[in-house]
């Protein structure tokens, strides 16, 4: 298997004040271009959210049983 690049980013920022969340956009070498999606998590303590990320990053890798 190819060694892979897991792509993410995180920012934290008042729900309220939030407006849309779009996608990113990634460019391979050989000039394809690919998206990734944006996902939103809220939560009113850090515990919270953490949880909740780290479902989501489990969920995201049962996506893929043969890595």
């Amino acid at each position: 298997m190819a060694k892979l690049a897991l792509v993410y980013g995180v920012r934290l920022l008042p729900s309220e004040e939030l407006e849309s969340v779009g996608e990113a956009s990634v460019v391979l070498k050989n000039g394809r271009k690919a998206s990734v999606t944006m996902h939103l998590i809220e939560g009113s303590s850090e515990k919270e959210i953490r949880k909740q990320l780290l479902e989501s990053l489990d969920a995201f890798f049962e996506f893929y049983p043969e890595i």
